[in-house]
């Protein structure tokens, strides 16, 4: 039994160093200690966004879904503060990848990405900002190239967008947060009904498709075909609630309420979208942390973790809807604020020297592929899980400037 004792405790610190690795400690950060509780949310959304620029004078050298998420979050800061220097970072960076004529460095728009169109909400900012003629030329005509490719983007039977071109016949709830909000802010700005029509058709489809009736929580993906490996063969569907899945799917939602008039005829439906989805998460939130889990509905089993950028996702959605009177406020605003207090508690660390970190990030999951992904339980809980994940990074920042403060 000594022997045994000693052979644990000689492990410790290997054991210790693996789960720092996937992002459960805070040991990589000079002097890391769990977050204070004196900041308000817009001060930890100025924190994070002083941070990252911190980290990353250059944010990016490709144009990328996940960025654009962190850009949006400071757009909402700088909109919020009004300090331009949140502004001139996103400028910075989307310069560098939008050149003359609108050309975006990278874009492939007829790899039909759902994802590539994301990043290019910022644009609405920059076309409104720019002051030269060159620069709003620049923005227009790469809105224009993004929302072309919708245009002639796959889709299923019923109109809904294919995730990939190298995915066909395939809905993801994240592909909805990729495409709808971008087309209900182009449908205000350019004046085209249209588009927005088509955002609030992808939100309706996926629900249709992809919500299970019991929890009211939605599937990571659908195939139409239900040929591909990880779909059921009835159904059509994947096999596990992801957490981030059903949180791009929430904050679609909302951002695309955001831009819809009130006399638009499928207002009221979308707002039941809300307000169903918002039920089932209060559901399966976390009681003691406030926060969610990898796995939505397998709160404590085995593996499973309590996953950061799901839960910003999901406090952004909820007090978005609160805010806006879509959600009943009295209840669904503590829903949002017990979520807000469990990332900061559960996630947030800051080192010695001020910086803020966010940890226990999901880096990346999805269905299909090379290497495969079967979409089972055992294939979320094992995906890597890290720190300062700009999935994750990014929902913290829009999730705290939309906190009371």
């Amino acid at each position: 039994m000594t022997k045994l004792l000693r052979s644990l405790v000689a492990a410790l610190p290997i054991l210790l160093a693996a789960s720092t690795a996937r992002g459960w400690g805070i040991a990589p950060f000079p002097g890391a200690a769990p977050a204070p509780a004196a900041a308000s949310p817009l001060d930890w959304a100025r924190r994070t966004c002083d941070a990252v620029m911190k980290r990353s004078p250059i944010l990016t050298d490709r144009w990328h879904y996940d960025v654009g998420l962190v850009l949006s979050g400071f757009e909402s800061v700088w909109r919020k503060t009004g300090d331009r220097r949140y502004f001139d970072y996103i400028k910075s960076n989307v310069d560098r990848l939008v050149g003359a004529g609108g050309v975006i460095k990278g874009y492939e728009p007829g790899a039909f990405i759902l994802d590539d169109v994301n990043m290019g909400k910022v644009l609405f900012a920059l076309l409104a900002e720019s002051k030269d003629a060159a620069g709003t030329e620049r923005y227009r005509a790469a809105l224009v190239a993004l929302r072309a490719q919708l245009v002639k983007q796959p889709r299923t039977a019923d109109g809904g967008f294919w995730h990939k071109q190298v995915y066909p016949h395939q809905m993801w709830a994240d592909g909805v947060y990729m495409a709808s909000p971008f087309l209900a802010k182009f449908a205000a700005v350019f004046n085209e009904p249209a588009a927005l029509d088509d955002a609030v058709k992808q939100v309706l489809l996926a629900e249709a498709h992809l919500r299970d009736g019991k929890t009211g929580l939605l599937y990571h993906g659908w195939d139409e075909s239900k040929k591909e490996r990880w779909a059921n063969p009835k159904t059509g569907l994947s096999s596990q609630f992801w957490g981030r899945g059903d949180g791009w799917y929430a904050m679609a939602v909302a951002d695309v309420l955001a831009e819809m008039p009130r006399n638009h005829p499928k207002r009221a439906a979308v707002v039941a979208v809300l307000r169903r989805l918002a039920r089932a998460l209060a559901n399966v939130q976390d009681k003691a942390s406030g926060v969610w889990w990898q796995v939505l509905d397998a709160g404590g089993r085995a593996r499973n973790f309590e996953e950061a950028s799901a839960s910003a996702m999901f406090v952004y959605a909820i007090a978005k809807g609160a805010n806006n009177g879509w959600l009943d406020a009295k209840k669904f605003a503590p829903v949002a604020a017990r979520g807000y207090t469990g990332i900061v508690k559960e996630f947030i660390v800051v080192e010695d020297a001020g910086a803020v970190h966010l940890a226990r990030i999901c880096k990346v999951a999805g269905l299909g592929g090379d290497p495969y992904r079967d979409g089972s339980y055992d294939y979320y809980v094992g995906t890597e899980v890290v720190a300062d994940d700009p999935k994750g990074v990014g929902a913290f920042i829009l999730a705290s400037a939309e906190q009371p403060n």
